[in-house]
């Protein structure tokens, strides 16, 4: 969940009254906020920097109250004053609306077809005739930054630009072009730079490096003009100084470049609602019926209060003409009210959760633990007893860990890529568990010998057969790592378990293993195990090269069953 980081005494002054931390805590909780915690600058420089950092830092004692995810309207003072007052009865819902310029013509931002390579979106609105104080422009640049660290998710969907519209002029251009042919003198520096030049000053930049990759590989960076060629910015990187803002800033002109045009547009609405009374998106309006909202929360009260509750959420609600339904406006403010169950929960939050009556259920069921979670938890204890150690490990891996390493081929693993991955560790999900023990064996490698690990665990596999293309498949694996291989150790093992399902040895009905090739075992030491006529799994001595790939300097023998036969 964010957290917003708001002056106390700001706070208590624009709510028009002082709370105690334990009154303020309480409305933090009814209106389905937390307040985290109460600290100050020179706290928090304290505890992270040291006594003597913190040194003539500021006194003034701070609120982090934690926001959910999905309310972006509350990320800044602001909206979190407007939200409490609307819920405390203190001032009406606000209604936004989109106004035109009373002097001139609309401001107007052309995009060209260069940026379609790039970063293809753009939006843009103008704040006019605001009045900034030191805490108001503090409050607007914070949004930005919350904004781009969550909505945004770090410039790489939304990268938000704002500039003092009178030093500027209209209409505006959003092209891309070769980072050579780009040049203008970048916010806070002295001289005038090329793109070029500018991804080579900000790499040692800690604020700004971390956006560089965006863009950098880029054939052509995506730039915005003003009608007289000035560059207002580059982004998702960085604005031009010829449009900074301040303090004097009157009409602030805010430009959103994307890669998605629905956050683009939440962004904008956020921006001007926040610092505005005016919004360039009109309202939507959704219509649900008393009834819904009275069963789904379990209360039993009239339309007329219910649309009273609705509209201290900021969400104006009326009763129809037959007396049953509600007509609710949604607000550009509101980008998280996509479907009336959204609406129920916040009439929920308004009659206050504490409140909803308690009620004995009118269907009794009794809980039970999934058969396969009871098999496995049952079996955990036993493999436990037998002298293994139990390791969990990671669902996602790398495509070496599955295939080059275990002597595969990627192809015949059926393996589930992830297709944005952060890290070369974490590629695909595992389709098999032996990897993730091999890697924690040569994480111990000091330890003393002999090493016993097992895992019950889910792998996951393509399945063309299954709606999303992919299923889970709960297995036991099992390594003896020493200075012998152990296959005697990991047969008894296989043995055991095969005890504990009450499963004989034989044919038919019973278990037994025949030779098998396999090319993550060493040849003619690969058994495959079969258990009622089907085959369920592997064991055997492991492959020297497996055992070199792993880093590891011993040989291993491994199990590895498929444990969902025996449900």
């Amino acid at each position: 969940m964010p957290t917003v980081s708001v002056k106390r005494d700001l706070l208590f002054h624009a709510l028009g009254r002082t709370y105690t931390d334990e009154e303020f805590d309480e409305l933090c909780f009814e209106f389905g906020l937390e307040l985290d915690e109460i600290t100050s600058e020179k706290d928090i420089i304290s505890r992270e920097q040291g006594d003597t950092k913190a040194e003539g830092a500021s006194d003034v004692i701070l609120y982090k109250i934690d926001v959910p995810a999905n309310r972006y309207d509350l990320l800044c003072l602001e909206g979190l004053v407007r939200g409490l007052q609307v819920f405390k009865q203190k001032m009406e819902a606000p209604r936004y609306r989109r106004v035109s310029p009373a002097s001139s013509e609309p401001q107007r931002l052309v995009i060209t077809e260069e940026t379609t390579a790039v970063r293809p979106h753009a939006v843009a609105a103008v704040l006019r005739n605001i009045t900034f104080t030191q805490e108001r422009y503090d409050s607007f640049i914070e949004l930005q930054e919350k904004l781009h660290q969550n909505v945004c998710r770090k410039r790489t969907l939304v990268a938000i630009g704002t500039h003092d519209l009178d030093t500027i002029s209209g209409p505006f251009t959003y092209t891309a072009k070769p980072p050579g042919d780009i040049r203008f003198k970048p916010l806070n520096q002295a001289k005038e730079y090329t793109a070029q030049e500018l991804m080579s000053l900000y790499k040692t930049d800690s604020h700004l490096r971390h956006y560089l990759h965006i863009i950098e590989d880029e054939a052509v960076y995506p730039v915005i003009y003003d009608s007289n060629g000035i560059v207002l910015s580059m982004p998702p990187i960085i604005n031009g100084d010829h449009s900074k803002i301040s303090l004097n800033t009157k009409n602030v002109f805010i430009e959103c470049t994307a890669t998605d045009l629905t956050k683009a547009k939440i962004v904008l609405d956020m921006m001007v609602t926040m610092f505005c009374e005016y919004c360039e998106e009109p309202f939507t309006k959704e219509t649900l019926s008393a009834d819904f909202i009275n069963r789904k929360v379990g209360i039993s009260e009239s339309t007329e209060h219910i649309a009273q509750l609705l509209t201290k959420m900021c969400l104006r609600s009326e009763v129809m003409s037959d007396g049953e339904q509600i007509e609710v406006e949604i607000p550009p403010t509101r980008s998280d009210v996509i479907h009336a169950c959204d609406i129920m929960e916040d009439a929920a939050m308004a009659y206050g959760f504490n409140n909803i009556p308690r009620t004995t259920p009118r269907t009794y069921t009794i809980a039970n633990q999934l058969p396969l979670n009871k098999l496995s938890e049952l079996l955990r204890q036993d493999l436990a007893a037998a002298g293994f150690t139990e390791a969990l490990t990671f669902a996602l891996c790398s495509q070496e860990d599955i295939a080059d390493k275990l002597l595969k081929n990627i192809s015949e693993t059926r393996a589930c890529r992830i297709s944005n991955p952060k890290t070369a560790e974490f590629q695909v999900a595992r389709t098999t568990l032996l990897s993730g023990l091999l890697k924690t064996v040569a994480a111990n490698r000091k330890m003393p010998l002999p090493l016993r690990l097992f895992e019950i665990s889910d792998v996951v596999l393509k399945d063309e057969s299954k709606d999303v293309g992919a299923r889970n498949n709960r297995r036991l694996c099992a390594v003896y790592y020493n200075k012998s291989p152990g296959f005697e150790v990991i047969h008894g093992l296989m043995d055991r378990v095969m005890q504990l399902l009450e499963i004989k040895p034989g044919q038919g009905n019973g278990y037994h293993i025949q030779a098998a090739d396999d090319s993550t075992f060493f040849p003619g030491r690969c058994a495959e195990i079969f258990a009622c006529g089907k085959s369920i799994g592997r064991l055997g001595v492991l492959h020297p090269d497996v055992i070199n790939r792993f880093e590891l300097t011993m040989p291993c023998s491994a199990l590895d069953i498929d444990i969902e036969h025996f449900l």
